[in-house]
């Protein structure tokens, strides 16, 4: 079994964060590690609460589980400090971690700005160089680049930019484009369209979370970007369609649908 390690912030609620990255992990079969960054009071309705961890323990993590394990594949979720950022860029370069999945939180789904500028630009500095691919969302591309994106094409021009930052693919998610939602993986060299239709649910909470680390399994477990990517997209729409409706707000995506009905542990299955 490959082991794959989460780094992000804790949701209380477990439908984000890292609780969605540990049931992503599990569901595609490979030992799910964290190193936490933050703890947060939080449930469907929104984060009432958070306390950063102190960069001290944060690289003190890093180093316990790099020391004693061997990761096959890394998700970065939410940064929200500055001091985070330079921890765990330095923690990663200092034991070359590879196959690193960066889903650059930076903009909540009601367009409020998660970091101030500064640290988004840490961001970008610090993580973005490390990724084997970049996971941004419409408005997060437009933070990192300067950009307004509205088609399809803007996407690709988003892309091309990204990737001139340093990272080695960029996988642009396209759910906040009118219509269908698209989304393009960007390698260099060439452009893959990954299209879905909208799926009619309120249930999204921990999409993003649960996408990237599908991915960073997948990569993990020894796919290529490609292959990753596409598995991760058949993986979260599944997820989205059965949706649960926990809670009195956004509820969170039904990350074990498929093995529970795998093994008749659903009415329809």
């Amino acid at each position: 079994m490959k082991n794959v390690l989460t780094i992000a912030g804790s949701d209380s609620s477990g439908g984000a964060g890292i609780q969605a990255d540990l049931k992503a992990f599990a569901a595609h079969g490979v030992f799910g590690m964290s190193v936490i960054t933050a703890v947060t009071a939080q449930n469907t309705q929104g984060v009432f609460a958070v306390q950063d961890i102190t960069p001290e323990v944060i690289a003190k993590q890093i180093e316990a589980i790099f020391e004693d394990i061997d990761v096959a594949a890394v998700k970065i979720g939410m940064v929200s400090q500055i001091e985070t950022a330079v921890t765990i860029a330095e923690g990663l370069k200092k034991y070359n971690a590879k196959k690193i999945v960066v889903d650059p939180v930076m903009v909540s789904k009601s367009g409020f700005h998660l970091l101030n500028p500064a640290a988004e630009a840490t961001l970008v500095r610090e993580l973005l160089p490390l990724a084997t691919i970049l996971t941004p969302n419409i408005p997060e591309a437009e933070v990192i680049t300067g950009r307004t994106i509205v088609t399809l094409s803007d996407m690709e021009d988003a892309a091309r930019d990204i990737l001139a930052l340093g990272c080695k693919n960029v996988l642009m998610k396209g759910g906040h484009l009118e219509g269908d939602s698209t989304d393009i993986l960007f390698d260099g060299d060439n452009f893959t369209y990954f299209p879905s239709p909208r799926i009619a649910t309120k249930n999204t909470h921990g999409t993003g979370c649960t996408l990237s680390s599908a991915i960073a399994a997948s990569l993990g477990r020894g796919m290529s970007v490609a292959e990753a990517v596409a598995a991760a997209k058949e993986y979260i729409t599944v997820a989205i369609e059965h949706a649960l409706t926990i809670g009195r707000g956004v509820g969170p995506t039904h990350h074990f649908y498929s093995l529970y009905k795998k093994a008749g542990m659903l009415a329809d299955g």
